[in-house]
């Protein structure tokens, strides 16, 4: 995903132009990376493949992924996908694991930029699987049963299904682990399948604008950020004292 923290340009048709910000990591996948590694360090039947939707210059952040101990990655990338919804988003995903053998989907429960939180549900609606979304706790059983403490606005419920699935995580579910060095060049050597729509049988009418169920009308720039107020004193501390105490008291912060 795009830097969230960097200036970004915005194209013609009200998309993020990719090329003038850097991808990172989608922070709250690490959780789901984490929470991946932990199931796997607990059974060895595991294997964990990393799928990523994006550009050519989004091969970096695959290959971070990578890094904390994945065992290979899918990456979908086509001039076609840009300007995805959520609905189109989830298609894309759900047609590159459609020829996919896999068991279960650990997700962040939102980007860290769109927030829209939807693509989970909607992956598992398109896959026609369970969807076990905003898991603060994960369990998955040699039986094949998932069982999940879910976030709710009145506090928490457990939930159970079985394999496939899909899972979103929350930020509670763990604390990510930093890839290591031997992680870091490993990566490097590791398979990373790239793909474009046509090779999982799609068309540019399923992705972009086209594909997708909403519309930006308008994108504006952040204002510019306003010269904050300069105290000056006289060298005694009084003076700018008084003149810092009266401005908490205007702003109301004290």
């Amino acid at each position: 995903m795009p830097d969230t923290a960097a200036e970004k340009k915005v194209t013609e048709d009200l998309t993020v132009d990719r090329d003038s910000v850097e991808a990172i990591l989608n922070a709250n996948d690490e959780w789901s990376i984490e929470e991946a590694l932990r199931i796997k360090e607990s059974r060895d039947d595991v294997e964990i493949v990393a799928l990523c939707m994006g550009p050519d210059t989004a091969q970096q952040t695959v290959r971070k992924a990578l890094s904390y101990g994945l065992d290979a990655a899918i990456q979908i990338t086509d001039e076609a996908v840009a300007g995805s919804d959520a609905v189109a988003t989830a298609r894309v995903l759900a047609a590159a694991l459609k020829d996919e053998e896999w068991d279960l989907i650990i997700m962040g429960n939102q980007s860290s930029d769109a927030r829209s939180m939807l693509v989970p549900a909607m992956l598992a609606e398109f896959l026609d699987v369970p969807a076990l979304t905003y898991a603060k706790r994960l369990a998955v059983g040699d039986d094949g049963a998932v069982e999940a403490d879910r976030e709710t606005a009145g506090g928490h419920e457990t939930v159970q299904t079985t394999l496939p699935a899909v899972v979103s995580v929350v930020e509670a579910i763990n604390e990510p682990r930093y890839p290591n060095f031997k992680g870091i060049m490993a990566a490097k050597k590791k398979p990373l399948e790239t793909k474009d729509l046509a090779a999982i049988g799609l068309s540019a009418d399923d992705a972009g604008h086209a594909g997708s169920a909403t519309k930006v009308l308008e994108a504006t720039p952040k204002p510019p950020k306003e010269a904050g107020e300069k105290i000056e004193d006289d060298g005694t501390g009084q003076v700018g004292a008084k003149a810092l105490v009266d401005f908490l008291v205007e702003k109301k912060f004290i």
